[in-house]
């Protein structure tokens, strides 16, 4: 109690990055019409060019920081107790977990992995989502969760069978997406047969949706609390 990871002594910058930070002011005041990743590349070019005795100003200055760093990240693990150690340990690791989960979305958003279908209660407050009533994007989820439990199987069988439809265009275009996986040397990104084995269509959605309703009703009880 009493201790965060923010407390925590930061790591120094690289050669390259205090490079980076010292000079992209000055870059940027040269070439004001470059995107932010324009910039970053042509002051990693700069670096590249850079001479070695130049390099090794920036490389002694990391040294000297490291250090320090060293000093004082002994002092700050010493005054933890066995539990705020392992407390801080599982932050990092579910920090970590975290960043590895947002990097691995990315890289299916460049490899332009499919979108996954939508359930038939998404495609319903999709549809119905600017006209519900509500001051609040939560305020207007819970009022189209409640519409959705009140209507008959009848009345959410059109939102079921678009769902149903959306799920044969994700199958169609996962087969041609990891097609081109195996191409590029992917294999690893392939679905098992087990994950992609046929299930009774209406029991899936069903069981989806329910998922689905579950989900939102469990994100709205946070939001009220």
């Amino acid at each position: 109690r009493g201790i965060s990871s923010e407390e925590r002594p930061k790591r120094p910058l690289t050669a390259y990055f205090r490079f980076l930070k010292e000079n992209r002011p000055a870059f940027r005041q040269k070439n004001p019409e470059m995107s932010n990743m324009e910039l970053v590349k042509k002051i990693a070019g700069a670096w590249k060019e850079l001479p070695a005795s130049q390099k090794q100003v920036y490389e002694d200055a990391r040294k000297t920081d490291w250090q320090k760093y060293s000093e004082q990240l002994a002092a700050y693990k010493a005054q933890l107790t066995p539990a705020q150690a392992a407390a801080l340990k599982e932050e990092r690791r579910k920090r970590l977990a975290k960043r590895r989960s947002f990097r691995a979305k990315r890289e299916m958003t460049v490899l332009g992995k499919p979108k996954r279908p939508r359930s038939g209660f998404n495609i319903f407050v999709s549809e119905n989502f600017q006209e519900s009533e509500g001051v609040s994007p939560v305020a207007k989820l819970k009022q189209l969760f409640d519409s959705w439990r009140k209507l008959s199987n009848s009345q959410k069988q059109p939102y079921l069978q678009l769902a149903e439809d959306d799920k044969v265009r994700y199958e169609n275009e996962m087969k041609s997406w990891e097609a081109k996986m195996v191409e590029l040397g992917r294999e690893d990104l392939i679905r098992s047969r087990k994950q992609t084995s046929k299930k009774n269509p209406a029991e899936t959605e069903m069981a989806k949706a329910s998922s689905h309703e579950s989900k939102t009703k469990s994100k709205l009880k946070k939001s009220e609390e």
